[in-house]
């Protein structure tokens, strides 16, 4: 029981919090209008649909091949951290670092003449690699799908607000990684990651991936998106349904009530209204450092004003501390069981986030 509390700790408090409200504004069919369905199907969609792509071996396979072309630790920290930056564009910032930290811990983990210090510093580059590089796009990470289907806002409109701050972090990356020596790899062996897998299931979950896109593109229905992947999955790959993380929409179900209900008492709307108007950039990266940036999206979204700097607040909320964004943990998970010390990765994390962060503040400042 304590293991699952610890690993779902985001969903326990926000069904905690969920049942709390529920004591102030009683259940009833307003509840309905609370949850955004629209948003739930996407999210099951793009699931569903890179877990079936993870399951193919697709991004190890790609990382090796990529990797087999470097020949010093400079250029392989390079190519696993830009990995992060722009898949995460795509296959969200916790796949992202799930596809790509274990293998950058064996790797580097091999090499001699290294410091174990830059294994910890490549992962915290990764990590802020996936929580910058998955602001750009609407499917990058739960939040930007969220105010993207709420809002309406047109694509090109939606990353061309966070396009600025994205080539500043890419930027940023290739100026932190010039601190990785160049030494000549001496064991860049190729990890065990082929897999056996059919060209039919690639093919499948390549395709439903595109009707992904497409959705989000407002070119196809989102019930029917999800609808499609579902029947599609259950005939073709019915294990891959186990691979979503069905806790993660429960979550934002949970939510959802909440901050409908939170909105459904008057003093208290009043309250945060009067908090965050006005100061929706600060208001979101605070609260972004304490509860992480999904939950304070879904709880601030009502009370806003203008909701670009919510978007670059829950954005830039990323960064900081360790549970600013989940993905955060999941990184520092998989680089403590892999044996290492955590207080180190902790400090060096902290650093380097406190730095993009504050020189992501200090552009924002040129373009209010």
């Amino acid at each position: 029981m304590i293991t699952f509390l610890k690993k779902r700790a985001v969903f326990c408090a926000a069904s905690l919090c969920a049942i709390i409200s529920c004591f102030f504004v009683p259940p009833s069919k307003a509840y309905l209008s609370y949850i955004d369905l629209h948003t739930l199907a996407v999210l099951f969609a793009l699931m569903a649909s890179v877990a079936g792509l993870e399951s193919c071996g697709l991004f190890r396979t790609l990382a090796v091949r990529l990797c087999t072309l470097v020949h010093t630790t400079r250029t392989l920290a390079c190519v696993l951290v830009f990995l992060c930056f722009f898949s995460s564009m795509f296959i969200t910032n916790d796949v992202a670092l799930i596809a790509f930290v274990p293998f950058a811990l064996m790797l580097f983990g091999v090499q001699q003449g290294l410091s174990p210090a830059y294994i910890a510093y490549v992962i915290v580059l990764q990590t802020v690699a996936a929580n910058t590089g998955s602001m750009l796009t609407p499917v990058g990470n739960p939040q930007n799908l969220f105010l993207y289907t709420k809002t309406g806002m047109p694509l090109p409109d939606f990353m061309l607000i966070l396009l600025p701050y994205t080539l500043v972090c890419a930027l940023l990356l290739a100026l932190s990684l010039l601190a990785v020596p160049k030494v000549p790899l001496t064991a860049l062996g190729s990890p065990n990651t082929r897999t056996h897998v059919s060209p039919w299931r690639k093919t499948l979950y390549s395709i439903l991936f595109l009707l992904c896109l497409l959705s989000v593109a407002k070119l196809i229905p989102k019930p029917l998106l999800a609808l499609i992947v579902l029947i599609a999955v259950l005939i073709f790959d019915a294990r891959t349904l186990f691979r979503v993380d069905y806790f993660l929409l429960l979550t934002f179900v949970a939510f959802f009530i909440f901050s409908g209900n939170i909105a459904a008492i008057p003093a208290v709307r009043s309250l945060l209204e009067s908090c965050v108007q006005q100061h929706e950039l600060a208001a979101s990266l605070l609260a972004s450092q304490v509860i992480s940036n999904v939950p304070a999206t879904l709880l601030l979204y009502p009370f806003v004003e203008n909701v670009k700097n919510l978007l670059l607040g829950v954005n830039f909320g990323g960064l900081g501390t360790l549970v600013a964004s989940l993905a955060s943990l999941i990184s520092f998970t998989m680089y403590t069981k892999s044996g290492r010390r955590g207080g180190e990765y902790l400090v060096l994390f902290t650093l380097v986030n406190v730095i993009f962060l504050g020189l992501l503040l200090l552009v924002s400042q040129l373009f209010q």
